[in-house]
């Protein structure tokens, strides 16, 4: 027989809590139930009903019940059905999430995307950090004509990162000139950091440059500024309107001393810097709450950041921002599936 939805409440009210206290339950521990809003009266009714059609007994002259396997299955197949249907939405998401990042090439533009996917799943502001670069090394260098008087110069360093760098130049270059300049500059930067580039390295390039051994420093400059910027710690944010969806955080001062961290990148960056790695997590999630958070104004806030890896060594962040009472399982959950996601992008990127 079919159960009405107060029936299949009652029972699933009578099986939790003896899982949870394993005595038999009785209608007055049923009836302090928030959810159920029913008297003792009613509440033995149905439970009495529920004894006829066997889903529950009563083992002794006692008033409480305790389920019946009959009850069990019931329980049993309701939850796995829940699940099931949860799991279905939850592909159903991934397949979104799927998508969403699959339209997506450049690691920055990747990264953006990560915070809008996040922000949208979570109901909670997000910042991804790009990653932390130490020592980047020049993996290529092309140099294109703009017009008469700018050069393109496109530099990718590790990791695949891309920087652009429009450099003056006082008269156009011909053809083959660009060509001698491509291959030069690739020939003696390629695979070395800003600290492997010497002084003695720098002086033989301008002798092999010839009479452009002044252009060649200004494009010199142009290149090693797009590869300093490429080590600055980046941060795209998403979701920052979220925060003030909830109650706790939508006064105006304490809501305007929110957003103002999450658009000023220098707030952002020492918000990152002051988060640490847990080296005995896998994911190198932590939790910060309230007053844990490195930021004073975010003290009515949690904090749950991830730790993810482009390459060996070269780690970026993932972070959470919302109120206190956020969901902390289905938000650890959901970093741990996005850094197992990014490690298998990246794994099929190298």
């Amino acid at each position: 027989m079919e159960l009405d939805e107060r029936k299949l409440k009652i029972l699933q009210a009578v099986i939790k809590t003896y899982l949870e206290t394993g005595e038999p339950v009785g209608s007055r521990t049923i009836s302090k139930m928030p959810d159920l809003n029913l008297s003792s009266a009613t509440i033995r009714n149905e439970m009495a009903d529920l004894e006829e059609l066997g889903y529950i007994i009563q083992p002794h002259t006692s008033a409480g019940r305790i389920p019946s396997d009959a009850g069990y299955r019931l329980y049993v197949d309701q939850m796995m059905a829940e699940k099931a249907l949860k799991r279905e939405e939850e592909e159903e998401r991934q397949e979104e999430h799927d998508a969403l990042l699959a339209k997506v090439d450049r690691l920055e533009h990747l990264l953006q995307q990560v915070a809008k996917v996040l922000a949208y799943n979570t109901n909670y502001a997000t910042m991804v950090t790009a990653p932390n670069y130490k020592n980047t090394k020049v993996k290529f260098i092309q140099l294109s004509q703009v017009d008469e008087q700018q050069l393109l110069a496109v530099i990718v360093v590790e990791g695949n990162v891309i920087k652009n760098k429009m450099i003056k130049v006082e008269e156009p270059l011909a053809n083959d000139e660009l060509l001698k300049f491509n291959v030069l500059l690739n020939s003696f930067l390629t695979g070395l950091s800003l600290q492997e580039i010497n002084l003695e390295l720098i002086q033989t390039m301008k002798q092999q440059a010839g009479m452009h051994a002044v252009l060649l420093e200004h494009i010199f400059e142009g290149v090693m500024d797009a590869v300093r910027s490429a080590e600055e710690l980046e941060v795209y944010t998403s979701g920052a309107n979220n925060i003030l969806k909830y109650p706790e955080l939508g006064d105006a001062n304490k809501a305007s001393e929110l957003l103002e961290v999450l658009e000023e990148k220098k707030a952002l960056n020492q918000l990152i810097e002051s988060t640490g790695d847990d080296a005995d997590n896998q994911y190198g999630i932590q939790v910060y709450i309230g007053d844990e958070t490195p930021i004073q104004t975010m003290n009515d806030c949690s904090l749950v950041t991830a730790t993810y890896e482009l390459e060996e060594g070269v780690r970026g962040k993932i972070g959470i921002i919302g109120p206190k009472r956020m969901d902390y399982d289905k938000v650890v959950t959901t970093l741990k599936n996005l850094t197992n996601e990014l490690d298998t992008i990246f794994k099929n990127k190298t």
